[in-house]
C-alpha cells in the first residue's frame, strides 16, 4: 500500500485538545493507557488462538516491551499481541479518527448521565495520551493470521495522519513516541520503573525492559564489564486474583502493609470474588488500629481501585461509605464502568451493586468476628466504634446490622468491659418494658448520676452513651427488637406496675401538697435558672438532680454543641427534689420559721450547684458556691 495522508474527521483538533489537556490530570497516565492496550491485544490473540491453533507458536512468550532511546528522544512499547490491519487502523486507532468531535462529545455525555459507555481496551482514547508528552507518534503493527503487509501510522496529533506499508515480519505491535520538550524524565530508567510499579505493576504480562549495568572489574586495574539485560518492571503478583488457599498469612500481612503503609499486621483479612449482578474481586483488611487521620476531612480514604489488574486510583471513595473509610485494600472488576479517562468512576448501577456487595460483605464479617470472637471484636470496636456508629445515623438500609454491631458499657457491666443490645434485652427484667440509657461526658460521671437510682431499684440495667457521637446516633437509634431506647435524664420514666404507679401517685400528690410552699418558693429564687421546680419519683438518695424536657436538650448535648463552638440559647432544664430527703423536710421546717431567712435562698443555690455538678456541668459562681460550702461547715463544725 503507497504511502497515504489523512485527515481527521470533523473538529478532531478540538477533540485532541480535549483527550491531552482536559481528560487525564497526571502526564504519566500515557503509559499506563499504552501498556493496557497491549495487555489487551494479547489477551485477544490468546482468545482466539483457542479456535486458530496456527495464531500463536507453542510454548510461546508474552511479553510488552518498553524500549528507551536517550538520544532519539523516543520510548517505544512493544507487544507480541494480536496487531492490526490497515483497515483496523483506519477503523480503530481511536473512537476520534472513526467517530469525529460531535459523536465523542455526545458518548462522553452519556457517560456523565451514567450510560454504559465502555472505553476500556479500545486502542483509541487512552493511545491518544500520548500525545500529552509526544509531539510525533508511530505505530508498526501487523495483524496476527492475516496474509497483509504490516502497516505504519504517523501523526503529530494536529489532524491529519499518514498511513503505509511497513517492514515488520511478526504480528503485534509497536507504538513509538517522539518526545516533546521538557519530557525528557520519561526516558529514565527510574520513572519508567516508577510508573509501571505503580499503574501496572500486576499486568499479568510480564513488562520488560534492557537494562545497561556497569560493574568494577574483579581486580584491581581491570576493566569495567557494561552488560544489558532484559529485566522484568512489574511483579505480576495480583495476590486478590488467587484462592484463599493459596495465599499465606505472610503474604497477607506483606501486602497490607504495602497497601497501608501501616507497619503493624492487620485485624483481619476479608478475600472474596464476588460473583452475580456484579462480578468483582476484593481483598480488604482491618487494621488493629485507628490510623492518626481517622477523622481528619481532607484524609486520604477509600480503596484501591483496578479495571483487569490495571491501576486506576488509590482512594476510589465510592465504593464504600464514608463509615468504612477505616478499610483498606484493592477492588478489581473488569466490568466496572470508568469514564474515558478512568479516573472518575461513573454514578450508575454497577457501581452501586458493587458498593451494596461489599458493604454487606463487611458487616457479615464483623457480625462474625462479634459472634466468634468477642474479646478480638471489642478490640477492633475500641479502635473503631465511633465510626460505626455513624453508619447507625447515615445507613438507614443497614440500620439493623449495625445496631448489632454497637457496644456500650453499662451499670452491670465490668469495669472495661462492654455490652451489647442484644445483651441488654437478653438480661431484662420481664417487667421491664424500655432499653434505658443515659448520655454523660464520662463513665465515672454517669456511674455516678442520681438518675440511676430508682432504676437501680428495679434491679434495671441503663446502657451509658459516653461517646459524643452518642448524642446524634440516638436520633436514628429509637428502637431495638421492638423495645424503645429511652434517655433516663430526659422527661419522665415510668418504671412501675399500675399498683406502684398508683401508690407513687397517691404519696406524690400528697408530698406536693405537704412542700407547696417550699417549691413555689425556690421556684421564684432560682427563676432565671431552672423551668421547674417539682417533686421527683426517680431519685431514691440523692436530694436533688436536673432533668430535661422529654424533647429538650440535656446537659451533655449542650456541652458539646458549645465545645462546637455553636452559640447556644439558654436552656432551662427542671430541677427535682427528693421528698423523702432530710434536706427537703428541714428547708420546709425553715420555711415555715422565717420565710424572709436567707437560708432558704442560700441552700436553694447550693441544691442547683449541686445538680449542676452532678450532671457535669459548670458552676456559673463558684466564689458563691465556695463561701456558701465553706459557710455551712463551719455551722456543721460549731
Amino acid at each position: 500500500m503507497p504511502k497515504k495522508s489523512r485527515k481527521f474527521k470533523t473538529e478532531v483538533t478540538q477533540l485532541l485538545d480535549l483527550v491531552i489537556h482536559s481528560l487525564y490530570s497526571k502526564k504519566d497516565i500515557f503509559l499506563r493507557e499504552l501498556i493496557s492496550n497491549a495487555s489487551d491485544a494479547i489477551d485477544r490473540v490468546q482468545f482466539e488462538a483457542l479456535t486458530n491453533k496456527k495464531l500463536i507458536g507453542k510454548g510461546e512468550a508474552w511479553k510488552i516491551k518498553i524500549t528507551s532511546d536517550e538520544k532519539a528522544r523516543t520510548i517505544t512499547i512493544s507487544d507480541n499481541g494480536v496487531g492490526m490491519t490497515a483497515d483496523e487502523v483506519e477503523t480503530n486507532i481511536g473512537t476520534i479518527a472513526n467517530s469525529g468531535t460531535r459523536h465523542f462529545l455526545e458518548e462522553l455525555q452519556k457517560s456523565k448521565k451514567g450510560s454504559n459507555a465502555e472505553f476500556i481496551g479500545q486502542f483509541g482514547v487512552g493511545f491518544y495520551a500520548s500525545f500529552m508528552v509526544a509531539d510525533n507518534v508511530t505505530v508498526v503493527t501487523k495483524r496476527a493470521g492475516s496474509e497483509e503487509p504490516a502497516v505504519r501510522w504517523i501523526s503529530d496529533g494536529t489532524g491529519t495522519y499518514t498511513i503505509e506499508d511497513a517492514d515488520k515480519q511478526e504480528r503485534g505491535t509497536d507504538v513509538t513516541l517522539h518526545l516533546r520538550e521538557e519530557q525528557d524524565n520519561f526516558l529514565q530508567e527510574y520513572e519508567l520503573r516508577r510508573i509501571v510499579r505503580e499503574y501496572s505493576d500486576y499486568i499479568g504480562f510480564p513488562i520488560v525492559m534492557d537494562v545497561t549495568r556497569t560493574q568494577k572489574g574483579e581486580n584491581e586495574g581491570d576493566e569495567e564489564i557494561t552488560t544489558t539485560e532484559e529485566e522484568t518492571l512489574n511483579s505480576m503478583k495480583a495476590i486478590w486474583k488467587k484462592m484463599p488457599s493459596e495465599v499465606s498469612e505472610e503474604e497477607y500481612n506483606e501486602f497490607y502493609k504495602h497497601v497501608s503503609h501501616d507497619y503493624t499486621d492487620p485485624l483481619k483479612v476479608i478475600h472474596y470474588r464476588a460473583e452475580g449482578t456484579a462480578e468483582f474481586q476484593a481483598l480488604l483488611y482491618i487494621p488493629a488500629t485507628a490510623p492518626m487521620d481517622l477523622f481528619w476531612p481532607d484524609a486520604k480514604r477509600g480503596l484501591q481501585l483496578y479495571v483487569k489488574n490495571v491501576f486506576i486510583n488509590d482512594d476510589c471513595e465510592e465504593l464504600l461509605p464514608s463509615y468504612l473509610r477505616f478499610l483498606k485494600g484493592v477492588v478489581d472488576s473488569s466490568d466496572l464502568p470508568l469514564n474515558v479517562s478512568r479516573e472518575m468512576l461513573q454514578d450508575d448501577v454497577v457501581i452501586r451493586r458493587i458498593k451494596k456487595g461489599l458493604v454487606t460483605r463487611v458487616l457479615k464479617e464483623l457480625a462474625d468476628l462479634k459472634k466468634r470472637t468477642p474479646e478480638q471484636y471489642e478490640t477492633f470496636y475500641k479502635q473503631f466504634g465511633t465510626v460505626i456508629k455513624e453508619g447507625v445515623h447515615q445507613d438507614f438500609e443497614n440500620g439493623d446490622k449495625l445496631k448489632d454491631l454497637l457496644l456500650f458499657a453499662s451499670s452491670k457491666s465490668e469495669a472495661g468491659k462492654l455490652a451489647s443490645l442484644k445483651d441488654y434485652v437478653a438480661r431484662m427484667p420481664e417487667a421491664q418494658k424500655a432499653i434505658y440509657y443515659l448520655t454523660a461526658g464520662s463513665l465515672g460521671q454517669a456511674a455516678h448520676s442520681p438518675h440511676l437510682e430508682a432504676l437501680t431499684s428495679k434491679d434495671y440495667e441503663v446502657l451509658f452513651f459516653v461517646d459524643p457521637i452518642d448524642e446524634w446516633v440516638t436520633q436514628r437509634l429509637t428502637e431495638y427488637e421492638g423495645k424503645p431506647l429511652k434517655a433516663i435524664d430526659r422527661g419522665d420514666i415510668d418504671i412501675h406496675s399500675a399498683e406502684e404507679k398508683e401508690e407513687k401517685e397517691a404519696a406524690l400528690k400528697g408530698d406536693s401538697e405537704t412542700y407547696k410552699g417550699l417549691l413555689e418558693s425556690i421556684q421564684k429564687h432560682l427563676d432565671e435558672e431552672v423551668k421547674e421546680v417539682k417533686l421527683s419519683t426517680r431519685l431514691t438518695d440523692s436530694a436533688c438532680c436536673l432533668v430535661a424536657d422529654e424533647t429538650g436538650m440535656n446537659a451533655n448535648m449542650e456541652r458539646i454543641m458549645k465545645s462546637m463552638g455553636q452559640e447556644m440559647p439558654p436552656v432551662k432544664r427542671v430541677l427535682e427534689l427528693n421528698p423523702k430527703h432530710p434536706i427537703v423536710a428541714k428547708l420546709k421546717a425553715s420555711l415555715e420559721r422565717d420565710s424572709e431567712s436567707s437560708v432558704l435562698t442560700d441552700y436553694a443555690d447550693l441544691l442547683y450547684s449541686q445538680a449542676l455538678l452532678t450532671e457535669g456541668s459548670p458552676i456559673k459562681d463558684t466564689a458563691r458556691f465556695s463561701q456558701l460550702l465553706s459557710k455551712l461547715m463551719v455551722e456543721g463544725l460549731g
